[in-house]
């Protein structure tokens, strides 16, 4: 039996390093084949094509996770699908003045979400290309609210005879947790400072705040109504019209017979009702044909690259990316570090010919020690002398606008959320849940708060004091540090922070935020505060990939997926939709809490843009 054992773990022992060797080979076969056949970096476009923008899954500012990350599970059939804005920007923007490109095919169906922060972007980078003269259209088969902001930029929208147009309007619903954690006998121990400090509520309620939903009425209700405003500005409809229509929508329906198609076109909603085959014979008649694909076309990241033009002596402004959680150490592009972040931020003020430099941000916050480290540095770059302008994106809130706030210039969308200033403390104890099992925690300590902070003991008084009162000192710094950058009292600032919620129309008109404008227009004014006007190139500050690493991300999705490795599915796809996701995502900060054995401090806002 001993015998076989170990001839069967060595049989497994065998394949499974021909399995490796076998991977390796077709990596380096594959990077033989590009050498030899696919060297060249040059992107070819025909004349008369037409330039398709059709974006995938969530447009973000910047792709989440290191490349290396990405390919793999690129090859593994995980990848998540997401689409950055500037590649959209930077390809209508040079199509502009290409005639090469004759018009432009936006295809919405495998667009998931788009923030209204970056609904104002795009709206003026459509604008900006509709200005040359050439003709944008939009085709989807089924579009939602995103989907079709995206469709009114064009000049025309056609959708499938058989499609359907849904407008749900905008909310904000969140799971509560406090009975299921009652039942499990968690003992969430919270602290905060602020009345409209909500983050944390569905750990201690089985509902939503009368604060809470106070404050989230008045910011939804701005979003939706910019999201009227500029669906009907470029549909060229009275927004009565649109609202009315949303207040009613399924009687529209109704009286339509069920025919969604029909009753957008009805409405005005889209302008025509058309097959595929309809829609490439069209844009063929009006571009040119083409025997694969109906009409000469090239992609929109394909085209990007060709737009990119670097002139390595002009004076620059650089573009530092913030997006996602802010958390302690080095982190992956999706995720704000504390190291690696500043590592950026370093990077740039020691840069010569980088002269300016915007921060990014598209951030509910995270935690406060590693939003302070970051503005310290931020601060140690304007000491060497370089304007600091600050562009908010979808979301700049509680931490993330602690990062924003000492900017010389603080810019926003009007539907950017932002403010929530405000912090609080969570510390999970499951003492109780322990004991349900026959396990229970005992011994002896030095001082009162020995062994206060384990997550099998209940926190006692002491240990409640020390966080409540570290809690109140953190907002008064928080208060205090927006009191000094943006020139305001204390008793101002206290008034609209108690981690209130502001759009940024509603936070420039109480001094959070000092303009309204794109990301252009923010670099733009970059610029003229170092004294370098329009002439600069605008450069990303990210993460330089190694040689090797390099080597990877080209060639591993290919020789992954030529291995014939499968995709495995993640935790919670059981649950509809993204129900998983959010709940997997709340309920990690209990347990990701219980096993560091400290507590929270966290600058955060748990908010998220409406999609």
């Amino acid at each position: 039996m001993l015998v076989r054992l170990w001839l069967g773990f060595w049989r497994g022992l065998t394949a499974f390093r021909m399995a490796v060797f076998n991977i390796l080979f077709l990596i380096v076969l594959a990077l033989i084949i590009r050498v030899l056949f696919f060297s060249s970096d040059e992107i070819m476009v025909d004349s008369d094509s037409t330039l398709v923008i059709a974006p995938e899954g969530t447009v973000v500012e910047e792709y989440t996770g290191t490349p290396m990350e990405r390919a793999i599970d690129e090859a593994l059939g995980q990848e998540q699908l997401e689409t950055r804005l500037r590649d959209i920007l930077a390809a209508l923007d040079y199509a502009a003045g290409d005639d090469r490109i004759v018009q432009v095919l936006v295809r919405t169906d495998k667009l998931w979400a788009l923030p209204p922060g970056m609904q104002t972007e795009l709206a003026d980078a459509f604008a900006r290309f509709r200005d040359s003269g050439k003709q944008v259209v939009a085709y989807g088969g089924m579009m939602m609210q995103s989907q079709y902001m995206l469709a009114s930029m064009a000049d025309e929208i056609w959708l499938d005879r058989d499609g359907l147009l849904l407008l749900e309007g905008y909310g904000r619903f969140r799971q509560y947790y406090a009975e299921g954690l009652d039942k499990l006998e968690v003992d969430v121990n919270l602290f905060r400072v602020g009345e409209y400090k909500s983050a944390m509520e569905p750990f201690i309620r089985n509902d939503m705040s009368d604060a809470d939903r106070r404050a989230s009425e008045l910011w939804l209700g701005d979003l939706w109504q910019s999201w009227l405003d500029q669906v009907a500005r470029h549909r060229g409809l009275p927004v009565e019209v649109l609202v009315e229509l949303t207040e009613n929508y399924a009687g529209a329906v109704e009286a339509a017979e069920g025919n969604l198609a029909a009753m957008a076109l009805d409405r005005g909603l889209v302008d025509r009702l058309v097959t595929r085959p309809e829609l490439r014979a069209e844009l063929a008649n009006s571009g040119t044909s083409d025997p694969e694909h109906g009409f000469r076309q090239i992609d929109f990241r394909t085209y990007a690259k060709a737009a990119r033009q670097w002139h390595p002596r002009a004076d620059r402004v650089a573009v530092i990316v913030a997006q996602g959680a802010i958390v302690e150490g080095n982190q992956p592009p999706g995720t704000i570090g504390s190291e690696s972040t500043s590592r950026l931020i370093r990077r740039a003020a020691q840069e010569d010919r980088i002269k300016a430099v915007v921060l990014r941000i598209d951030s509910g916050g995270g935690s406060a020690f590693a939003s302070e480290a970051i503005r310290s540095e931020l601060m140690a770059l304007k000491e060497a002398g370089k304007p600091l302008v600050v562009s908010m994106s979808n979301v700049a809130a509680s931490g993330g606008y602690w990062i924003a706030m000492g900017a010389d210039e603080v810019w926003a969308y009007p539907t950017t959320l932002t403010g929530s200033i405000g912090i609080f403390g969570f510390f999970p104890t499951f003492q109780d849940t322990l004991a349900k099992i026959g396990v229970h925690t005992d011994g002896v300590g030095t001082t009162p708060l020995s062994g206060a902070l384990r997550s099998d003991r209940a926190l006692p008084d002491s240990a409640r004091t020390l966080l409540q009162s570290f809690i109140e000192h953190g907002y008064r710094e928080f208060i205090s540090l927006v009191a000094e950058h943006r020139h305001m009292a204390i008793d101002q600032v206290d008034e609209v922070a108690q981690g209130r919620v502001w759009t940024g129309t509603q936070a420039q008109r109480r001094g959070l935020v000092d303009q309204l404008g794109t990301l252009d227009e923010a670099v733009a004014s970059a610029a003229r505060s170092a004294g370098i006007g329009e002439k600069y190139e605008l450069e990303y500050v990210q993460r330089e990939l190694s040689p090797v690493e390099q080597f990877f991300v080209d060639m591993a999705g290919a020789s992954i997926r030529m291995a014939g490795v499968d995709a495995m599915r993640g935790i919670g796809s059981w649950l509809p939709g993204d129900l998983g996701r959010r709940m997997l995502d709340d309920l990690r900060l209990v347990f990701t809490q219980a096993e560091a054995g400290r507590p929270g401090v966290m600058a955060h806002c748990l908010c998220e843009a409406p999609r």
